[in-house]
């Protein structure tokens, strides 16, 4: 808005009708004969209606220039907030809990089949080599997704991970599970890089879904990651469902897949339906810096003008002067001043700079850096032991049937674990990363359930179900807990970088865990002179299975 404005003059008491007709025939007569000053003078009251498409610097700086020093009564618009809106009957957390369901869900349909996986790829690292290929790529696939996150929309990111979670789920129940296209060779690296499609569509999907949460209220984020262990019990569920009701190997597989696809598509179709619900526009509206209290005001009609009143003394019908300005239009009709500030053109936003955006990582990780090492030393130590060697813990008695069940005991505890995370208690970043860093009790109570291999410290299935109990009920817990705290230490407005940059530390720590537990099974297969790798499959060229 121009400089130069309407100025507040004090009020003067009040006239009888002939002094009135003397001050705005004295007045009028000023204004005519030049004197902009006599105008002035011989009005101390009137009404200024100012229309500007700026903010409002007019009210804000008359308020806090004369308001104080003289005394004026400044009447001004009340602000207008939008109420805040109801997560009715709880639709909206239910549609995150699905959410979280759906990012985890189609590495788990891949995964959790071993019993499939040591058939068709018997003597091989099938589920190892899944985990690391899953873990890399979702690595870089998080720290791309961190480097776009100012650049690409949210939902255009989070509906592209739909689209690449669901393509190799698809793929691979068709053309391997059912229909046999592939040899074991073939099969094994289709596998691989669908688990790789996956990793990054997930990933993707999955960082920007915790940006998106940490805009929302805490409660959303609890009830995304309760979604990640919900999809582990679903699909251990699902598993071991088939498996009993189903004689063959190929059919129960062929099921499996289905069910799984079904549960990702529905999870897709609620996304597109919350987004565009009235909830979820007014809190990521108000942590963008676009709510209707902070970035729109409803006195704007849409035409670009915006209308501000100063009232400082109203007589009557009396008017008010005009007043010249550089960039501003002037009339003067029926005894009123009115004033249009030509609206001003907009400056086209572009992207952040490479300095910028390290700047903005750096000072949201300088706040929440302990909430960062937390979660990554929790997942790091839990992809130590799942799934890699906990598939590979073997009995007598149950067979093929323990890994199931120790990985069915985990996803269960896990998401009894991230339930516990919902109850309001208030962690320090040091005491969290401290009790994080105990759970790595569990890495030598797992290897005594396998080594020696012949015949195990532990050998009681017994053994592994209950240590996997804990771990999944202390993986879930502080897995959930500096996520969830993380947001809300630092201001509104970087709760989504927050939330991306929590997932890089997330991802990290897999990729750590899973690089180590790889590393370990590894050296333990060369120290018992065995090399297991696709290489050493020897299979007819025609084999499509079992």
């Amino acid at each position: 808005m121009g400089s130069v404005g309407a100025e507040r003059r004090r009020p003067t008491p009040v006239q009888t009708p002939e002094e009135r007709d003397v001050w705005r025939d004295g007045g009028r007569a000023g204004w005519r004969d030049g004197g902009r000053e006599g105008w002035r003078e011989g009005r101390e009251s009137g009404v200024v209606q100012s229309y500007s498409f700026d903010s409002y610097q007019l009210e804000e700086e008359e308020i806090s220039k004369d308001a104080p020093e003289r005394g004026v009564l400044a009447l001004s618009e009340p602000d207008f907030e939008e109420p805040i809106p109801d997560d009715r009957y709880h639709g909206i957390y239910f549609a995150m809990l699905l959410a979280g369901v759906g990012f985890l869900l189609p590495y788990n349909s891949f995964i959790t089949d071993v019993d499939y996986l040591h058939h068709k790829f018997e003597g091989t690292s099938i589920v190892f080599d899944m985990s690391l290929t899953y873990i890399l790529v979702a690595l870089l696939a998080v720290i791309l997704n961190n480097v776009l996150v100012e650049r690409l929309s949210m939902h255009t990111r989070i509906t592209v991970g739909y689209i690449l979670a669901l393509g190799p789920l698809v793929f691979v129940s068709v053309f391997d599970v059912w229909l046999g296209k592939f040899t074991t060779r073939q099969a094994y690296i289709i596998n691989l890089v669908s688990v790789g499609v996956v990793a990054f569509g997930c990933t993707v999907q999955q960082s920007s879904f915790y940006g998106y949460m940490g805009m929302l209220p805490k409660r959303y984020t609890q009830g995304v990651m309760t979604g990640e262990s919900t999809a582990g019990v679903i699909i251990s569920l699902s598993r071991i469902f088939t498996k009993l009701l189903i004689p063959d190997e190929r059919r129960n597989t062929l099921i499996f897949f289905l069910i799984s696809i079904s549960m990702e598509m529905l999870c897709f179709l609620l996304h597109l339906l919350v987004r565009r619900s009235q909830f979820v526009h007014y809190y990521t509206n108000h942590a963008q810096g676009k709510g209707q209290g902070k970035g729109h005001d409803p006195r704007d009609n849409g035409t670009g003008y915006r209308v501000h009143h100063d009232v400082t003394a109203e007589e009557g019908n009396g008017g008010t002067a005009p007043a010249t300005t550089e960039d501003g239009i002037e009339d003067f009709e029926g005894g009123t001043y009115v004033r249009f500030d030509a609206p001003k053109a907009k400056i086209r936003r572009s992207w952040p700079g490479v300095r910028d955006m390290i700047l903005h990582r750096y000072v949201v990780s300088r706040v929440i850096w302990a909430y960062m090492l937390s979660i990554a030393v929790t997942y790091s130590i839990t992809l130590c032991l799942f799934p890699g060697l906990e598939s590979e813990i073997r009995n007598p008695m149950l067979g093929e049937w323990l890994p199931i069940l120790i990985m069915a005991t985990f996803n269960m505890s896990d998401f009894v674990g991230k339930i516990l995370a919902a109850l309001p208690y208030d962690w320090s970043g040091g005491r969290l990363l401290f009790f994080s860093c105990l759970r790595v009790v569990f890495i030598p109570l797992f290897v005594m359930c396998v080594y020696p291999a012949d015949a195990p410290t532990l050998s009681h299935p017994a053994w592994p179900c209950l240590f996997s109990l804990l771990m999944g009920v202390t993986n879930g817990y502080f897995g959930s807990v500096p996520m969830i705290q993380a947001a809300g230490k630092v201001p509104p407005e970087q709760r989504e970088l927050a939330g991306n940059t929590m997932t890089v530390s997330y991802m990290t720590g897999l990729m750590v865990g899973s690089a180590v537990a790889y590393a370990a099974y590894s050296f333990t297969a060369h120290a018992s002179g065995t090399h297991l790798s696709p290489v050493n499959i020897h299979t007819p060229a025609n084999a499509t299975g079992f």
